[in-house]
């Protein structure tokens, strides 16, 4: 989601169930390298992909987090409330989970 208009940029979506990571891979989306992409933990590996992207450091029971890196993965995570809310809202109206209806030129139009 483009913070700055509000804006839905891209949407992935596929019949059943699917992990994020691999919807992603499977869509060949690409972000341009400018972008810095905001994930959460269930995109591991995304830094292969994109190189300009912030991921939460994930806590082990060997390894806990430090005071620091739970700051960290606060800061991050506040900054992606927004595009997980949007995915609520998508999910809770079942948008993607039906078909269109509506006229082809209605479909990517924001009003």
């Amino acid at each position: 989601m483009d913070k700055a208009t509000g804006r839905i940029i891209c949407v992935a979506f596929c019949k059943g169930r699917k992990h994020d990571f691999w919807l992603f891979k499977e869509s060949k989306t690409r972000l341009l390298p400018a972008i810095l992409s905001i994930t959460d933990s269930g995109y591991q590996g995304i830094a292969k992909v994109h190189a300009k992207s912030l991921l939460p450091k994930k806590n082990t029971k060997k390894n806990p987090l430090t005071k620091q890196e739970k700051a960290a993965n606060r800061a991050i995570s506040s900054r992606r409330v927004l595009n997980e809310n949007v995915t609520a809202v998508l999910k809770r109206f079942r948008i993607l989970a039906g078909k269109y209806r509506n006229r082809r030129k209605r479909l990517f139009s924001c009003g």
